[in-house]
């Protein structure tokens, strides 16, 4: 990030006058959201209806191609797959790109809705858009149609990216392998956001680590199986992996600082097909969060150690086998483009517009902005009915009644969430975009 802050600061002196015009456009602008919001709000239940997982977005993508010609973006399909990208090129002035993620994870709905999901995988599995991509797609086509729509109010170009397969944290990468750079050229700043278990009408900022680098880890580790009546000839990987789940407890309480944090999670132990057979290896699935590189490499080096030693003790005929997937980036945003989005906030959402929580959750949305050489922030809205929120917090129940991303009773309120986050998009977006002369 050392040579994006340096551009950051550059383009904060040349745009103090773009900065000082954002509210009388951004009022302009949003003249227009009620001829917006009757199609957002259908487009939405559709995509909340019709979820469909990484790499699969197939109608999804058509939906947003089919609304961004309708707009009159330049409109590019298919990149990394089912990936959309939409350009509105309007005169000289900062490039900014937009991205929202656009697929949904392998959950059964039970949010009672009456546009729920009741769709399937090809493999019959349930599907829903229990993480809100929804929501990020249909804010990100209002942002593009209202700013479209108002030319003469702003100056520059905006990228809207509509990204496959955030949930299998590839989605991104596979964008920029399919010439995502080349497409959209320079840019100078990007931007996203989500919608999380706040009151809805709540945007917060969080400048430096705000999402967790996140890695998977798959663990095999081996015995020697025998009859369930014979331990004695068995090397019993059952009772290696519970080893393992036990000693690893002491690695974020013995082994990371009080002042840091880590999250470490064994979220699957898979051995064995029979009571009475005493199986040969064991399979272990581990999830690791942090918001340092320092930590991060502690953490998953403890973690080898751990079951190497363990294997060790135990016997082990082979030695364990380690396997790393679905690794996320740090989020890690930029201070002065969050100081001057938040600044954007403040203006239009008043005493709406906070400081958003550090979040364990993890995105990788920043794979765009480093590839790109890009400052970039990411924000938060909420889409928790607002008196709902207020009550379980009096009660002391927020995380007993409240429903969490990827919960199968995870369901943003319509609005005004949808208005929030498109409003959101188009204010961050005009703090770079300069008026037109």
């Amino acid at each position: 990030m050392e040579d994006t802050t340096d551009q950051t600061s550059d383009q904060t002196s040349d745009q103090t006058s773009a900065q000082a015009s954002t509210p009388a456009a951004t009022s302009a602008i949003f003249d227009a959201l009620d001829d917006v919001r009757g199609w957002q709000e259908d487009t939405y239940r559709d995509l909340h209806a019709h979820p469909e997982l990484p790499h699969q977005e197939h109608r999804t993508a058509q939906k947003v191609a089919e609304r961004l010609n309708d707009i009159g973006c330049d409109v590019h399909e298919g990149v990394g797959g089912t990936g959309v990208v939409g350009i509105v090129r309007n005169g000289d002035g900062p490039t900014v790109l937009l991205r929202a993620d656009m697929d949904a994870l392998p959950v059964k709905e039970e949010t009672g809705l009456d546009y729920a999901s009741s769709d399937t995988a090809d493999d019959g599995s349930p599907v829903m858009h229990a993480c809100g991509h929804d929501v990020h797609v249909t804010c990100l086509l209002g942002a593009v149609a209202l700013l479209a729509q108002a030319q003469d109010h702003w100056s520059g170009t905006l990228v809207a990216v509509f990204q496959p397969a955030e949930e299998a944290a590839d989605g991104a990468r596979a964008m920029l392998d399919d010439g995502l750079t080349s497409l959209v050229g320079d840019v100078d700043v990007a931007l996203a956001q989500h919608v999380l278990p706040y009151p809805a009408g709540f945007v917060g900022t969080r400048p430096g680590p705000t999402l967790s680098a996140a890695d998977s880890m798959r663990v095999t580790v081996h015995g020697r199986g025998a009859h369930g009546s014979m331990p004695q000839a068995a090397i019993d990987p059952v009772v290696l992996a519970a080893m393992i789940v036990v000693r690893l407890q002491t690695v974020v309480a013995r082994e990371v600082a009080p002042g840091d944090t880590a999250v470490l999670t064994v979220g699957s132990i898979q051995a064995g097909t029979k009571s009475n057979v005493i199986p040969d290896h064991a399979v272990l699935q581990l999830n690791v969060r942090t918001y340092d590189d320092h930590t991060r490499t502690a953490v998953l080096a403890a973690i080898e150690r751990i079951v190497r030693a363990e294997c060790d003790a135990s016997g082990s005929p082979q030695p364990p086998e380690f396997e790393l997937f679905d690794r996320y980036p740090l989020t890690d945003n930029d201070p002065d483009v969050t100081s001057r989005v938040a600044a954007a906030f403040t203006d239009l959402f008043g005493d709406q517009a906070g400081e958003l929580p550090q979040q364990s959750a993890s995105e990788d949305f920043t794979d765009l902005p480093r590839e790109l050489g890009a400052p970039y922030t990411y924000w938060g809205i909420g889409g928790v009915d607002p008196t709902a929120y207020r009550e379980a917090q009096e009660a002391g129940r927020l995380d007993q009644d409240i429903p969490v991303n990827h919960s199968a009773t995870f369901a943003p309120v319509m609005q005004p969430t949808l208005d929030t986050g498109t409003r959101a998009m188009v204010a961050a977006a005009l703090a770079w975009l300069q008026p037109s002369p």
